[in-house]
């Protein structure tokens, strides 16, 4: 078997996964890179600090998050270049899912510097493997926008999506945002909340969204704690076809108006539902792509 790789005479630039909850999904490796690099950085130092007391991790840290500058991702990089080993941490997790580094990791790349992965816990994987949902096929959508208007807008182009999609999401908005799904998706389609994963009070509740946000509303605890809601995919089996005329204004309509525009007044002229139109000119669109 092959040794794991720790800091050596080559400098990287290593991205550790940290526990989402519980400390006991600490890796080893993890634990033993941090403790050997030269510089860790981390998204919150202060958070990170009582991780690193845990585990009796000396290294030094310094802070780098979303605000952070070119600046301060050069010098990093410069660290590297200089013969220096880097980890790269973020508040919990795996750095870069819904959580900042991608800047660093590019420029570590584009510098030659190699970047080493240590696998450890993440939300999102976590959550799907327990949730009961198709993962052969996902996507990952991550946080939604904080306001009605542009969530119901990030959601609508995925109403006809086939794959179980995961979403990260805040507490206080939990419950507009299993409403808006509701009403993009469909209140019947089967979604599954998982909340404080790893953590003492750990749930992960499915049914349709209709019935989610019912438990939500009824349970102050459940708006409380990291999140991840999954969606079943839409069921390509159920979906509506078209009779010819309807086809043919949606055809018309397409040309000059965008998917949106052209179900909605296409809704309108055929009387048929306005998600099942918006559907069939997205598949359309596919098709000729």
């Amino acid at each position: 078997m092959t040794q794991p790789s720790t800091p050596g005479n080559e400098p990287a630039l290593y991205v550790v996964a940290t526990p989402i909850g519980n400390l006991g999904d600490m890796v080893p490796r993890a634990v033993e890179v941090l403790q050997t690099v030269d510089l860790i950085a981390a998204e919150d130092t202060r958070h990170s600090s009582r991780l690193m007391d845990h585990f009796q991790i000396r290294t030094p840290l310094v802070a780098y998050h979303d605000h952070s500058d070119e600046r301060q991702v050069q010098s990093l990089v410069e660290r590297l270049q200089q013969g220096q080993n880097l980890a790269l941490i973020s508040d919990a997790g795996t750095p870069l899912v819904s959580d900042p580094g991608y800047r660093l990791v590019r420029s570590a790349r584009q510098a030659g510097i190699r970047v080493i992965p240590i696998p450890g816990a993440c939300a999102l994987i976590a959550a799907l493997s327990a949730s009961g949902l198709p993962s052969d096929r996902f996507s990952f959508e991550g946080f939604l926008p904080p306001k009605t208007g542009q969530r119901l807008n990030r959601l609508q182009p995925l109403a006809a999506e086939s794959r179980t999609l995961i979403f990260y999401e805040a507490p206080h908005r939990i419950e507009d945002c299993l409403k808006d799904m509701g009403a993009t998706f469909g209140a019947s389609r089967e979604a599954v909340l998982a909340r404080e994963i790893s953590k003492t009070f750990e749930t992960i509740r499915g049914g349709t969204l209709e019935e989610l946000q019912a438990f939500v509303a009824a349970d102050p605890n459940q708006r409380k704690g990291e999140m991840v809601v999954m969606v079943r995919g839409q069921d390509k089996a159920a979906e509506q076809t078209l009779d010819a005329e309807a086809a043919r204004i949606m055809t018309i309509l397409l040309e000059s108006l965008s998917v949106k525009q052209a179900s909605q007044i296409g809704a309108e002229i055929t009387g048929l539902k306005k998600k099942a139109l918006y559907q069939w000119a997205l598949e359309q669109q596919e098709h000729r792509g």
